[in-house]
């Protein structure tokens, strides 16, 4: 049905601008009390999540034409799913679906952006969201890690696409495979047979090759016999856990975030972490760890006939307080000598490092403008480092610290454990 399911939600925006700020309860002054970073940095309504709503309905009504500043409104979204949470704090009513909708309405229409068609048209005949240099299994050079088209093992550590072919993210992948060695864990990977996850290919609205991407993992999971997916990406945390079960790819796969992974070991005793870190860090919730990690929501019903917006039986909402928020605090809180000092926006309502939504690849600067304003605001609390959860925060995190000049560093969790073990 694509976005004219969604109708009755986009007609339901009362205009309250609560999409474009953290709910009233959860702030504590001026500064960071935004949480949209589209709407904060074009400063025009039609940039907010109820703005956004507004383009979509009159999709619907046969009342809209493409104009360029049209597209501009459409692409320059992180597609970070701030809006649809800070909005559901109150209201019952789909935000971030339908926006994900107008997307891909646009690619169908053949409206899309000449940057993020060059990025899909690498998707198609590399495998990879990212200039594929060299074979993508090299960051394991030595390792003498377990691959599952040989080898018959439970689980598989998906590795990413820019985790596998930036050697300056190589790093992470090694540090994971690391861990996990120490720890005991029967695991495989894919090597060079590895392929993105198609994530981000659905965030940027190309909805067909996503899917090509998740059933060509799909079928390399079953074929493989893995009944557990563990990753250190968000992007593909919320691929394999949410989007592959919104389109019933999923079954009954399960999709486990390195930051869970390891609470777990640590809990189990299986890691001991006994280096001191003697450090004052901050933590970022990457978005699709966080409230875009929710488990999707399965819900069969109908509308009851009436002016109110009501379901039989109640439809029930994904409102990002169930995404991934207490693992990766308490594997930092058991690193010795860590303090852990938190943000003003946090979990659901954390700010957007900048890198979603093909931002990133499509309008650059305002991806360093978002980073830097969260760069501002870890800086706030008096920590030394940031530290995040997902390779493209992390890459993004350090690209507007090196242009902006801040002393401030960045950290993936997996390296702060690999150094404390």
């Amino acid at each position: 049905m694509g976005l004219e399911q969604y109708k009755g939600d986009m007609g339901m925006c009362c205009r309250c601008s609560c999409c474009k700020f953290i709910p009233l309860q959860q702030v504590q002054g001026h500064p960071y009390s935004t949480v949209c970073p589209s709407i904060s940095r074009f400063d025009f309504h039609a940039y907010s999540g109820g703005g956004r709503l507004n383009i979509g309905t009159a999709m619907l009504d046969g009342s809209l034409k493409y104009t360029d500043k049209l597209l501009h409104v459409v692409y320059n979204c992180q597609m970070c799913g701030a809006c649809g949470v800070s909005c559901n704090y109150a209201m019952d009513m789909e935000v971030q679906e339908p926006i994900n909708e107008i997307r891909i309405r646009c690619v169908e229409d053949g409206k899309t952006d000449p940057a993020l068609d060059k990025v899909i048209q690498r998707l198609r005949k590399q495998g990879s969201m990212v200039p594929a240099a060299g074979k993508r299994g090299a960051w394991a050079s030595g390792l003498k890690l377990k691959n599952i088209a040989r080898n018959k093992v439970d689980v598989l550590f998906h590795v990413g696409c820019l985790t596998s072919y930036d050697k300056g993210m190589h790093k992470l992948a090694r540090a994971t495979a690391e861990i996990l060695k120490k720890a005991g864990v029967d695991f495989g990977i894919a090597g060079d047979n590895e392929t993105c996850c198609g994530g981000r290919a659905y965030q940027m609205g190309y909805e067909k090759d996503f899917l090509r991407q998740a059933k060509k993992n799909m079928a390399m999971i079953k074929k493989a016999g893995v009944k557990t997916v563990v990753t250190a990406c968000a992007d593909g945390y919320q691929a394999f856990k949410v989007l592959y079960d919104k389109f019933g790819l999923k079954k009954d796969l399960e999709v486990v975030h390195i930051s869970e992974y390891i609470d777990t070991l640590i809990k189990s005793g299986r890691l001991k972490l006994r280096k001191k870190a003697g450090m004052a860090v901050t933590y970022h919730d990457p978005c699709r760890l966080g409230r875009m990690g929710e488990p999707w929501v399965h819900w069969k019903g109908k509308k009851i006939p009436g002016d109110r917006f009501v379901f039989d039986p109640p439809k029930q909402y994904r409102r990002g307080s169930n995404g991934v928020y207490e693992s990766p605090r308490n594997v930092l809180q058991s690193i010795p000598g860590l303090k852990l000092t938190e943000m003003t926006r946090i979990r659901e309502y954390a700010w957007c490092c900048g890198a979603g939504g093909g931002v990133r690849e499509s309008n650059p600067e305002f991806a360093s403008w978002t980073a830097r304003e969260r760069i501002d605001e870890a800086a706030s609390t008096g920590a030394e480092a940031i530290v995040t959860a997902c390779p493209w925060c992390e890459k993004t995190f350090n690209e507007a610290i090196a242009a902006s000049g801040s002393s401030l560093k960045v950290y993936d969790i997996v390296e702060l454990v690999a150094n404390a073990l």
